[in-house]
């Protein structure tokens, strides 16, 4: 039998839960059926690590709001992933 391969919300929890302070950047293409997820830490040297999560960006929005980060695009306009920040407990 094979092993279970982990579902794309179990992927989510687990990489958030490596950092779940830090802030976070999801972007994909129109309807495409995956998202790039990035967490990024640090002030001055900032520390970037990415996964591709098989999730479309409307879903990964409203998972990132589930699990207590705000999520809006960021204010330049030229740019157009979405930019999710923890929400103080």
């Amino acid at each position: 039998m094979a092993p279970k391969t982990p579902n794309a919300d179990e992927v989510l929890k687990t990489f958030i839960a490596r950092a779940p302070a830090a802030n976070y950047t999801f972007d994909s293409n129109r309807g495409a059926p995956e998202s790039t997820l990035c967490r990024e830490e640090g002030t001055s040297n900032l520390s970037r690590e990415c996964i591709i999560l098989q999730m479309q960006s409307k879903r990964l929005f409203e998972a990132m709001q589930n699990l207590g980060f705000f999520c809006a695009l960021p204010m330049d306009p030229n740019r157009t992933h979405m930019e999710c920040t923890p929400i103080p407990k």
